[in-house]
C-alpha cells in the first residue's frame, strides 16, 4: 500500500536548489571520511579484508600447486635423464671397478645431467664428478633406499633455502636398472644431485606476478565497497536525520519508503511511530491548552465577585470591634480567607499569562536601592530585613516585575526562614545580583529541587498555609523574562537558605 508522505520545510526529502545541494554535497564529500567505527567504515573494512584474504589464499594455493607441478615436471625430466645416462653408460663400466673407471663413469653421467654433481660408489671406492661439491645432500635414507631397491630412488632436500633433487640407483651387470627389472647387481651405486633453483625462480616469478595484482584487486574492492556502502547506507542516514529532527520536536517529519526490503520496513515503522507520536502530542497539547484556558477563564470570572467580597469583608473587618466576639472573629476570618483567595486568583491569572506567552516587559531606568527599599517599605518589612543597598546602581528593568521577584524572595525568607534576613544588592560586569539570605535551617536537597515548582510546599502536612505555592514559580518566570535567573546556594554552616537573583543591567527586550 502506498502511503502519503508529508514533508516539512527543511526536510531531507524536500527538493532544494540544485546548485546549493550540489555544493553542499561536494563540500561534505571533501571533508567526510568513513569512520572506522561507523557502519560504513566497518562495511568497507570487512569487504576489503575479505577481498584481501581471498586474494592471498588464492595466491598461496596457486603458488603451491604451480610449484608442485613445476617441480614434478623437473623431477620427471631429471629422473629420465639420469636413468638414460646410467643405462647408456653402464655397459661400458668395468666390474670390479677401479677408481679411474669409476671417476670416468661419474663424469660421463654428470655430463648428461647438465653438469650436476654425480657420485659413484663401489665398495670402498668413491668417485665424484666435482670433488669440491657438497655431498651432504645425499642422505643416509637415500643410500639405504638405493641398496634395497633396484629402481631409481629420489628425494627432495632443502639446503640453504634452495630445493635440490637427489637421485640414486644401483648399476646392473647385464641389464639396465628399469622398473622392476631383475638385473644382477654390480655393486656399483650412482647418485646425482640436481639443482631445482631454476624451477624455483620460475615459480617465484609467477608468484610475484600474482602479488602485483593484489593491490589493484584490493583497491578495486575498496572502491566497490564504498559505492555499495553509500547505496546501502543512504536510507539509514536519511532515517537518522529524520530521527534527530523528530527528537527536536519536528513531529511532522517523515521519511520516504522505497522498495520492500528491511530498510523500507524500518522506514514504514518510523513513519508510523512519528505519526502516533504526533497524534498523542497533539492531543496532550490540546488538553493542556484547554486546561490553561479553563484556569484563566475561571480566574477571570472569579475576579469580579472576589473584588466585591474583598470590599465587603474589609468593611466588616473594620467594624469588627463593634460586633460581638463571635461575629468579629467570623468577619476577620472571612476577610483573611477572601484576601488569600484573591491573591491565589491573581497568581493563577499571572501564571496563565506566562503560559500563553502574553506577558510583556515595561522597562524603565531604575535606581536599584530606591526600588528595593520601596518594595520592603510597601510590605512593612523595612525593619525586619537587613538591607545592603549601595547607592548609584542603576539598571533597565520592569519595576513591577522586579518588585514581585524581590517580594517573593524576601517573603519566603521571612515566612519559612529565621532572622536575621539579609538582602544584598551588587552590580558587576553588566549583571545585577540581589541575594536574599536567612539564618533558618536551610533547604533540604529534595526541597531545593522543587522549590520553583508550581503549588509545591515543602511541608506536605500543612496543606493550608499563607502562601499559594505559586510565588517562587512566578518569581522565576519574571527573572527569565528579564533574561536572568534565580539560583539557590548550596548549604553552608551557619547560613540558611540563600536565593540569588541574577539579572542583566540592561534589559532591551520588551517581551
Amino acid at each position: 500500500m502506498t502511503r502519503a508522505t508529508r514533508t516539512s520545510p527543511g526536510d531531507s526529502t524536500t527538493p532544494e536548489p540544485a546548485a546549493k545541494t550540489g555544493g553542499r554535497r561536494a563540500a561534505s564529500a571533501r571533508v567526510r571520511l568513513p569512520r572506522i567505527g561507523g557502519l560504513r567504515g566497518r562495511l568497507i573494512v570487512t569487504v576489503v579484508v575479505v577481498a584481501l584474504i581471498s586474494a592471498v589464499t588464492a595466491t598461496a594455493l596457486a603458488y603451491r600447486e604451480s610449484r608442485e607441478a613445476v617441480l614434478k615436471r623437473a623431477q620427471s625430466a631429471a629422473v629420465d635423464d639420469f636413468r638414460n645416462s646410467v643405462e647408456r653408460l653402464s655397459p661400458e663400466l668395468d666390474v670390479p671397478a677401479d677408481p679411474r673407471s669409476l671417476a670416468r663413469f661419474a663424469d660421463e653421467v654428470s655430463s648428461g645431467l647438465r653438469g650436476s654433481l654425480v657420485v659413484a660408489r663401489y665398495r670402498e671406492i668413491t668417485a665424484v664428478s666435482a670433488p669440491s661439491a657438497d655431498r651432504t645432500r645425499l642422505t643416509p635414507a637415500l643410500r639405504a633406499a638405493v641398496r634395497s631397491h633396484s629402481r631409481v630412488s629420489i628425494q627432495r632436500v632443502e639446503q640453504g633455502g634452495q630445493p635440490w633433487l637427489a637421485l640414486g640407483a644401483p648399476v646392473g651387470l647385464d641389464a639396465p636398472a628399469r622398473h622392476g627389472s631383475a638385473a644382477r647387481p654390480s655393486g656399483v651405486e650412482v647418485y646425482a644431485v640436481v639443482s631445482l633453483a631454476e624451477e624455483e625462480r620460475d615459480t617465484a616469478e609467477l608468484v610475484r606476478s600474482v602479488q602485483g595484482g593484489l593491490v589493484p584487486v584490493v583497491l578495486l574492492s575498496a572502491v566497490l565497497a564504498l559505492l555499495a556502502a553509500r547505496t546501502a547506507l543512504r536510507p539509514v542516514r536519511r532515517l537518522a536525520r529524520a530521527t534527530r529532527r523528530l527528537a527536536t520536536g519536528e513531529l511532522t517529519i517523515r521519511v520516504e519508503e522505497k522498495g520492500r526490503d528491511e530498510l523500507a520496513e524500518l522506514a514504514h515503522t518510523f513513519n508510523e511511530t512519528a505519526g502516533a507520536l504526533e497524534h498523542s502530542v497533539g492531543e496532550l497539547r490540546e488538553q493542556e491548552a484547554l486546561a490553561r484556558r479553563f484556569v484563566a477563564d475561571v480566574s477571570h470570572e472569579l475576579r469580579t465577585p472576589l473584588a466585591a467580597m474583598t470590599m465587603v469583608s474589609s468593611v466588616l473587618e473594620e467594624d469588627a470591634d463593634q460586633l460581638t466576639p463571635d461575629t468579629a472573629h467570623a468577619a476577620r476570618t472571612v476577610s483573611a480567607e477572601t484576601a488569600k483567595l484573591a491573591r491565589l486568583v491573581d497568581d493563577l491569572i499571572e501564571i496563565s499569562r506566562f503560559d500563553a506567552r502574553a506577558v510583556a516587559l515595561t522597562v524603565h531606568e531604575l535606581d536599584l536601592a530606591e526600588a528595593v527599599r520601596a518594595t520592603l517599605a510597601a510590605r512593612g518589612w523595612s525593619d525586619r530585613v537587613e538591607a545592603d543597598l549601595p547607592p548609584g546602581i542603576r539598571a533597565r528593568a520592569d519595576r513591577r516585575r522586579l518588585d514581585v521577584i524581590v517580594a517573593n524572595l524576601v517573603g519566603n525568607a521571612l515566612r519559612h526562614g529565621a532572622p536575621p534576613v539579609t538582602l544584598t544588592v551588587r552590580a558587576a560586569e553588566d549583571w545585577l545580583t540581589v541575594a536574599v539570605a536567612d539564618h533558618g535551617p536551610g533547604l533540604a536537597p529534595e526541597t531545593a529541587r522543587h522549590v520553583f515548582d508550581r503549588f509545591y510546599k515543602a511541608d506536605s502536612a500543612r496543606a493550608r498555609s499563607e502562601g499559594s505555592g505559586l510565588g517562587m514559580a512566578i518569581a522565576l518566570e519574571n527573572a527569565r523574562l528579564h533574561g536572568g535567573t534565580i539560583e539557590i546556594a548550596p548549604p553552608a554552616p551557619g547560613v540558611g537558605a540563600v536565593f540569588t537573583l541574577r539579572l542583566p543591567l540592561r534589559t532591551d527586550s520588551a517581551s
